[in-house]
């Protein structure tokens, strides 16, 4: 009997069935199993008949036997010896246990129920990715700062300045806006009479307009702008409402992102010190690169929308339009949205430039918003995110689609270092296959398993004798 599942494993080592997984024999494919399930009941009719036992081997009796294998022909590897049609036959014609469907029902189940609650919570589970993402994105300046003093100050100082970073921008962007806006109610009149004289001397315009009657609707809509203001002040008050409790959820993700800064790396080797030391080493190394990958572009993405909007205020303000730092704000929040956010911003900032400086502000602004694209997207976005993500243009294009068709511009924002981080994983979790998975058959079955150089182990019989 040892000497039959000897045979068996070379056999089956030979044809590339049986590798050396950590140390031990596996089989690598469904079609080994199958192999060795046909070998069973004539393996199990030989085995019983070398003993002398006339009776047909029980189910119970063919379970405990080891597989075996035909003799190898002249040169050639081992084979498995295949079942008759109808005992094949007969195990597939096999009535489901009432056991089996159970199982399946609990499956469905369980499945279902995870389904909802995954909906109910939808909004706490959202606000706790938010706080992953923000957690890995700090990580790299507290352990920076943590080489220099303590960690728990150094995470007291990044957390407050990404309190203050909103507070700032806010305190620029509101009031220009107010002003602005109370500007635009009372000026728009006049606004409209230099639309109208501008129309009346071009040609062209004078044929559009009689075509379309857009000074009248211009002057109509001037007309009203006042009556509107008590609605504009009710639209302000729902705003505020709905900005008290987006306040409340940006205090809740930061919280407890903060404690996973301060906590993070514990939970992780606590959950790590219950894999192998292989696994866990590789899933380490996969966390930290990814960390690395979402802080390094979540850090170059704030340097480059750092620098279009130094680059606005500059030219808005030997422009001379209104408000240039607002302006310039508005620019550099919005520069943070992939592949349309640096086009939406100047194009509000050439409406603004309508209203102040028409056609001579309008034009320069237009100008420099174009070269100034190109200029980033050939120049600073290669230099500073490109060497952070080392993702595909199109990867980079189809995530941002991806993700601001699922969750909007906060889904567009998170997309890139997304993508880049599953790419890592992915690239671990292969690398870790071909490292410590021998000759495993990888996914997809591109690759043929190879075959094992060294001696294959003999089959141990766990009863004596």
């Amino acid at each position: 009997r040892r000497e039959a599942d000897n045979a068996r494993d070379v056999a089956l080592a030979r044809a590339g069935y049986l590798v050396r997984r950590n140390g031990y024999l596996a089989l690598t494919s469904e079609s080994a199993i199958a192999a060795e399930v046909a070998s069973i009941l004539p393996g199990a009719r030989r085995l019983t008949a070398a003993i002398g036992s006339p009776a047909e081997p029980s189910a119970a009796g063919l379970a405990s036997l080891s597989m075996e294998t035909a003799p190898a022909s002249s040169g050639g590897p081992s084979a498995p010896v295949a079942a008759s049609a109808g005992e094949i036959d007969a195990s597939r014609t096999r009535e489901p246990t009432t056991r089996s469907i159970l199982r399946v029902v609990t499956t469905v189940v369980a499945s279902a129920f995870a389904l909802y609650l995954i909906y109910r919570l939808r909004t706490p589970i959202s606000w706790l990715l938010f706080a992953t993402f923000a957690a890995v994105s700090v990580s790299a300046p507290v352990n920076r700062l943590s080489k220099r003093m303590p960690r728990g100050a150094a995470i007291a100082i990044v957390y407050s300045l990404l309190i203050l970073i909103p507070i700032i921008i806010g305190a620029i962007l509101v009031p220009p806006a107010v002003q602005a806006t109370s500007d635009l109610v009372s000026d728009f009149p006049s606004y409209v009479d230099d639309i109208s004289m501008t129309v009346n001397e071009s040609d062209t315009l004078s044929n559009l307009n009689e075509n379309f009657d857009l000074v009248d609707k211009l002057e109509d809509f001037a007309n009203n702008a006042a009556g509107s203001v008590g609605d504009v002040a009710t639209t302000l008050a729902s705003l505020g409402a709905g900005l008290l409790g987006s306040l409340f959820a940006l205090f809740t993700i930061l919280v407890m992102s903060m404690f996973m800064v301060a906590r993070g790396r514990s939970w992780t080797d606590a959950a790590l010190r219950m894999r192998p030391p292989d696994e866990a080493a590789a899933i380490r190394r996969a966390l930290d690169r990814m960390a690395v990958a979402v802080s390094a572009y979540v850090g170059g993405a704030l340097a480059q929308a750092t620098i279009a909007g130094t680059a606005a205020f500059i030219v808005l303000k030997l422009l001379g339009v209104p408000a240039p730092l607002a302006l310039a704000v508005v620019i550099a929040v919005l520069d943070l949205i992939p592949l349309i956010g640096a086009t939406i911003g100047a194009f509000l900032v050439a409406v603004v430039t309508l209203f102040t400086g028409f056609p001579t502000t309008t034009i320069i602004w237009v100008i420099f918003a174009i070269v100034y694209q190109q200029f980033e997207n050939y120049v600073v976005q290669p230099r500073i995110q490109g060497r952070a993500v080392e993702l595909d243009p199109f990867v980079i294009v189809v995530a941002a689609i991806f993700g601001g068709t699922l969750l909007g511009v906060v889904g567009a924002l998170l997309a890139i270092p997304s993508a880049a981080a599953l790419q890592i994983a992915v690239r671990e979790y292969f690398a870790f296959r071909r490292s410590y998975g021998g000759a495993a058959l990888p996914l997809g079955g591109d690759e043929t398993p190879s075959h094992p150089t060294g001696p294959v182990a003999p089959h141990i019989d766990p009863q004596p004798g």
